[in-house]
């Protein structure tokens, strides 16, 4: 089993920037890959980001140039760094721990950025 808890979400203007983290605990020897979604109100939830194990990243086109996802293995966190962040970037980040038998998700941390 993995817990999985994000933090960092808040209010910011647009051109602004935050930074989530994301921590795992428990059985993290099972983590494959590491992702950051997200989902906008009526909208379905979408991938961001993604880092695998050997530390290859993957980004949506929405944000390539912009987001930057990071891991530190020595403390079992995820990071994405956000910035020039847009109005439609306002959505809950969801964190998710690609487990080789199951996916593990976070609660979400809402971001809010306003014109």
């Amino acid at each position: 089993q993995v817990h999985v808890v994000e933090s960092g979400g808040g209010m910011v203007q647009a051109g602004g920037s935050l930074r989530l983290s994301c921590v795992a605990s428990g059985s993290i020897a099972s983590i494959n890959t590491m992702n950051w979604y997200r989902q906008a109100p009526g909208k379905q939830r979408d991938r961001v980001a993604r880092i695998t194990s050997g530390g290859s990243t993957t980004y949506a086109d929405s944000v390539k140039g912009r987001f930057t996802i990071s891991r530190d293995n020595a403390k079992n966190t995820m990071y994405l760094q956000m910035n020039s962040l847009k109005p439609e970037g306002t959505a809950v980040y969801y964190c998710m721990m690609g487990g080789r038998i199951r996916d593990y998700w976070g609660q979400g941390t809402q971001v809010t950025v306003s014109s």
